[in-house]
């Protein structure tokens, strides 16, 4: 039997909740911040416990902090600039959500942003309208108004390729999950563009020793490198001898596996290991997607309205395990 969680506001754009599923922050058209919270999430329904005006545009995408550093949120504007938020609590009053800093850069919109923990700081990406990939560090973990460009790059393979102006629609980045101390700090991104050289997925790596973001991986065959590219979705690994990510583009969903050790020139090895072929049939574009906890059941949904469920048996081949489609209440 299905229950109500949570009533929008009208004007709701965009939707994201914490990590424990315990908090919902909405994107409102006008600029508006809300969270939600609820007493018991598994008995009680969700009802705002603060609004806050971000910014005068709409809000588009709003990403949460990872826990470790409090409750804070990203907010992306609709110009193209982001904000981080954090509730604080003062002289035992009320906790209210202050803004920490807005990231703005002349002439560039932020696409998509993503935060990832590294062995040593609380890291956050983001992805531009022209290309570039800029990653921020934060300086001090106790302090989120104190971040400082570590790295800036375009996502391309050969860095001497020479690019003409880009005209990016949309960007997608996902972190690889926390593991541990000793993990390298990884992420992939792609682009839907109208440069074929940006578009296809590549995954960055931190070079310790020279200090640097290198290309360690593209995922996509050499008659795909110009896909354009929806959503990324990098799967849990919990003991598995390989990753696996998920990669939209206008084909379909792919997935591929990435393998832990580097060849002789120092890209991994990668392995496109299945085509779900249902979003493909149907021509749907697939704006979203989002692993379970195992890294072993992928959730899509796109265009058509409906939420996908595909899972691997145990010969590792996917299959579609399920469909949901939208309800409506009067």
């Amino acid at each position: 039997m299905s229950k109500q969680v949570v009533s929008l506001d009208e004007g709701t754009l965009c939707t994201s909740w914490n990590y424990c599923s315990t908090r919902l922050a909405t994107g409102s058209i006008d600029g508006t911040l809300a969270v939600f919270d609820a007493p018991d999430p598994d008995s009680s329904p969700f009802t705002c416990s603060h609004r806050t005006k971000v910014c005068d545009g709409s809000i588009v995408k709003i990403v949460w902090v990872p826990p470790e550093f409090g409750d804070a949120l990203a907010c992306v504007h609709g110009d193209g600039a982001f904000s981080i938020w954090e509730e604080v609590a003062q002289d035992g009053q009320s906790p209210q959500w202050k803004m920490c800093q807005c990231f703005q850069i002349k002439a560039r919109m932020a696409l998509d942003i993503q935060f990832g923990i590294s062995s040593t700081s609380l890291k956050l990406v983001a992805a531009y309208s022209d290309g570039c990939v800029r990653v921020y560090e934060l300086q001090n973990p106790l302090e989120l108004s104190n971040w400082q460009l570590q790295a800036e790059f375009l996502n391309v393979i050969d860095s001497v390729s020479k690019l003409g102006k880009a005209s990016c629609l949309s960007a997608t980045i996902s972190w690889i999950s926390q593991r541990g101390n000793n993990q390298l700090s990884s992420f992939a991104v792609g682009y839907n563009s109208d440069i074929a050289q940006l578009n296809s997925s590549k995954v960055w790596e931190f070079d310790q020793v020279h200090q640097r973001w290198l290309p360690v991986a593209e995922l996509a065959n050499p008659g795909d490198t110009a896909d354009q590219v929806y959503t990324i979705a990098w799967a849990p690994n919990f003991g598995r001898p390989y990753e696996i990510i998920a990669i939209a583009t206008q084909k379909g969903v792919a997935l591929w596996h990435v393998g832990l050790e580097p060849n002789v020139d120092g890209r991994l090895p990668v392995e496109k290991v299945a085509s779900l072929s249902s979003h493909e049939e149907e021509a749907s574009q697939v704006w979203q997607m989002e692993w379970d906890m195992s890294g072993m059941s992928l959730a899509t949904t796109g265009s058509d309205g409906q939420v996908r469920l595909w899972q691997s048996n145990l010969n590792g081949n996917w299959h579609e395990a399920a469909v949901f489609s939208p309800t409506f209440s009067s």
